[in-house]
């Protein structure tokens, strides 16, 4: 028995189903997974409603800024703090928030002239001012630079057990992750290629804190902020 014909795809039709098919497809891929590594989605941030998640060593220092269509959250001055121990200037964590375990992603953009020591930080295991890790990715690796710190009373001091040669921050933003695992004491982080970590090392001198964000003294953007992990007591302020 003959098959009834069917009616010709209009270009109109072709169009439509061509943007539906794209539209999914950035939805998958936009799509911020609820749990990984185990550990569930605690904390999103993309500054399109302000910043008032998020406390700093000096207000002034941080603003939320437009940027390609949407909006990003910019250290764009030095702040005016001096630490108690030789550690970074400007800091801006997530208010009222404790991990252990954790995995935190974000996109950053450094914003500074190039030199040796140009950097962003990560901070994490955050108890006060003067007790707290930091990731500092920076052009060139030395014992001051490129490397994971310890704050513990004192004057940071490089942990890092591996690490490359340099961070090349080029101009535009880079995806940045860290990987915190308590139980074995394990912190990876990732620079772009998620499949190689930049750096790691093993440490369990503080075993819960805060995250945020910043540079040593230096100046740049963050945005698109996610962090998977298993809320303690609140962060101390």
């Amino acid at each position: 028995m003959p098959q009834p014909e069917r009616p010709p795809i209009t270009m109109t039709t072709f169009r439509n189903i061509v943007c539906a098919c794209i539209v999914f497809a950035f939805i998958a891929i936009a799509e911020t997974p609820k749990e990984t590594k185990g550990n569930p989605l605690i904390f999103s941030e993309d500054f399109e409603k302000g910043a008032e998640k998020w406390t700093q060593t000096d207000p002034a220092a941080w603003k939320v800024i437009e940027e390609d269509g949407g909006h990003a959250y910019s250290q764009h001055q030095q702040s005016n703090y001096k630490p108690e121990v030789r550690s970074p200037v400007n800091i801006a964590r997530v208010k009222d928030l404790d991990v252990g375990d954790f995995v935190v992603e974000a996109r950053m953009k450094q914003t500074g002239k190039e030199y040796g020591h140009r950097d962003m930080c990560i901070f994490f295991g955050y108890q006060d001012p003067s007790h707290f890790y930091y990731v500092h990715l920076a052009t060139k690796a030395d014992e001051h630079a490129n490397s994971i710190f310890l704050v513990n009373g004192a004057p940071r001091v490089s942990i890092a057990q591996e690490r490359t040669q340099g961070t090349d921050w080029g101009t535009g933003y880079q995806t940045v992750r860290i990987e915190r695992d308590t139980k074995a004491g394990t912190i990876l982080v990732y620079f772009n290629d998620m499949t190689k970590p930049a750096m790691k090392t093993t440490d369990k001198t503080f075993l819960h804190g805060g995250i945020g964000f910043g540079t040593f003294d230096d100046t740049g953007n963050i945005d698109d902020v996610h962090i998977w992990g298993k809320p303690a007591e609140p962060a101390k302020k």
